[in-house]
């Protein structure tokens, strides 16, 4: 049978995505009849580039497959309770991902450990969205076919607030109602939590947070200085390289595991306080180390997304 050797942007697209998802060349070259030099080169490209279009302009635009399944890996898993954090798809910063990998991963465990990983995230009463992400073409976005109604949490919920650490990890915080603006980010996170953690470790102590509104804003960054916390610089758009993103999986899968399910945030908020405190310590352990793997795999595809 004749194989192809050229492929358009929408097929490029869905090749690209089963190669993320861990499919070989040649099983996806058997599938859609190409050759395989030439996935290879698509593959090389979308490393390179972070999308899966050949050129602006050319071809059918699609999303790059990398955010698709930045957004994919927060949705995909139907088990149960999970955590639920809302990520806007935009592209990777490729190169500042890629010059940010270079020095931490020759970092040594006692750098590791100095460094305290945080983050928030949303936790609900029910299941997550199952959102099923499809093909389509550009302009039919909106035919009914392609819409689906669901709530986006699928329930009440309460928003959390944690860190990890090599040998440790923070009380698990949980705001109360309203927008954490940053007053609260200051007030209910930065002094009661990272600024003990601050005074524990010492002068060596790294403070990881996200390129979140909330976080990046000059009150914030005052108190960071007044406290002397030196923050690290963040890759934007970087889930993977955040080694608590796991934590917040794990810390779901226990409730979910549970004989009896939350029926209330109230409930919830007593499972999350309770099952965060039995977080083992060897997977934190893993976890913190794992970070250099990820620099390393970032490093290897050239700043583009890596399956962590």
């Amino acid at each position: 049978m004749t194989r192809k050797n050229h492929l358009d942007d929408f097929t490029r697209g869905i090749m690209i995505g089963k190669l993320e998802k861990g499919c070989t060349v040649t099983s996806v070259a058997a599938e859609f009849r190409i050759n395989v030099s030439v996935i290879l080169r698509a593959w090389k490209a979308f490393q390179t580039t972070g999308t899966a279009v050949r050129k602006v302009g050319g071809g059918r635009q699609l999303q790059g497959m990398a955010n698709i399944l930045s957004c994919m890996r927060k949705e995909a898993d139907s088990r149960g309770l999970f955590a639920h954090r809302p990520e806007r798809c935009l592209p990777l910063k490729v190169g500042h991902r890629l010059q940010w990998c270079r020095e931490p991963k020759n970092w040594t465990t006692d750098q590791w450990s100095r460094v305290l990983f945080t983050d928030e995230s949303r936790f609900s009463t029910r299941s997550d969205s199952q959102h099923v992400l499809i093909w389509r073409e550009i302009g039919a976005r909106f035919y009914p076919s392609n819409i689906k109604e669901r709530h986006r949490y699928g329930g009440p919920g309460v928003l959390v607030w944690g860190g990890i650490m090599l040998n440790g990890l923070t009380e698990l915080h949980i705001f109360d109602r309203g927008s954490v603006i940053e007053d609260r980010y200051c007030e209910e996170v930065l002094l009661p939590h990272v600024h003990l953690f601050r005074g524990a470790i010492g002068p060596d102590f790294s403070f990881m947070n996200d390129n979140a509104q909330t976080h990046r804003i000059l009150a914030v960054e005052e108190l960071l200085e007044s406290e002397d916390i030196t923050r690290m610089d963040w890759p934007a758009y970087s889930p993977d390289l955040n080694p608590i993103e796991h934590v917040w999986d794990a810390l779901g899968r226990r409730i979910a595991a549970r004989l009896h399910h939350p029926e209330n945030t109230q409930q919830l908020k007593q499972m999350l306080i309770e099952e965060w405190a039995l977080i083992p310590q060897e997977m934190l352990h893993q976890l913190d180390l794992s970070t250099r793997r990820r620099c390393e795999a970032t490093i290897a595809v050239r700043g583009g997304h890596i399956p962590y």
